[in-house]
């Protein structure tokens, strides 16, 4: 990942910069209590009901978390290291590794189908060994599978894409998933990381409940604009009125 990619602040970020601003002098001035941390809240537990795993690669997994996170269905993200032979992969060290993102999913909810939609609709499949700005293997495009089913639905969604591609080669790899490794703490919700006004809001949780909150993911995707526009909104009047009650902690929305 390019360097500027982690310091250039997007209108929203800014905009969360300046309500933090504000409200640190508001928890003074106004008796506003921010709590150090919370529990995990029931709402916020990952589902009773059995999970299903997709792996994929396509770019910056900074950027890929943010894409699936909003989903509905989707109850945990985790940015990682699969594709390549190299064990115990590190950010500075990863091999021939690319970077990916692990979701953990409710199969009632959302399909690995619809994942594959969104996966093909985020990224651009032409782009050889990298995506944007960003260039070189680890950005490499790839989908995972579990089996040949998944592979199988794989292969016809890379095949549709290819007959939409008449003047280049849609360069995304189908490999069945052997590993995946979890990357460094740094580099989980990353985007939701640079707005600590929202890490306040609920709740300033440690690092291990973080990586498995339903509701981390789905801030981090907003954070980055990537919601859908109605849930952006929601996200968005949620905010405004915890701000307006002057009680900055955000459970569910």
């Amino acid at each position: 990942m390019k360097p500027s990619e982690g310091n250039l602040l997007c209108p929203r970020v800014a905009w969360f910069a300046f309500l933090w601003s504000i409200l640190i002098m508001a928890d003074v001035a106004l008796s506003i209590r921010f709590p150090d941390r919370t529990s995990q809240l029931p709402n916020d537990s990952p589902s009773h009901h059995p999970l299903k795993t997709a792996v994929f690669a396509l770019g910056s997994f900074w950027r890929s978390e943010a894409v699936f996170g909003c989903l509905d269905g989707v109850v945990i993200t985790t940015v990682g290291y699969a594709g390549g032979s190299k064990t115990n992969p590190e950010y500075r060290s990863l091999g021939d590794h690319a970077e990916s993102v692990q979701i953990e999913y409710d199969p009632r909810l959302i399909n690995f189908r619809q994942l594959l939609e969104v996966f093909w609709s985020s990224h651009d499949s032409r782009q050889v060994f990298g995506q944007g700005p960003d260039v070189g293997n680890q950005y490499r495009s790839i989908i995972f599978t579990n089996g040949s089913e998944e592979s199988r639905l794989a292969a016809v969604t890379k095949e549709r894409e290819q007959t939409r591609s008449k003047s280049s080669i849609v360069t995304t790899q189908i490999q069945q998933i052997e590993a995946f490794y979890p990357a460094e703490p740094e580099h989980q919700k990353f985007e939701l990381k640079r707005n600590p006004f929202l890490l306040q809001l609920i709740g300033n949780l440690p690092e291990e409940e973080l990586e498995k909150s339903s509701l981390a993911a789905k801030l981090n995707s907003y954070s980055a604009e990537l919601c859908p526009t109605k849930i952006q909104k929601q996200i968005d009047a949620k905010i405004n009125d915890i701000i307006r009650k002057g009680w900055p902690m955000l459970r569910e929305f």
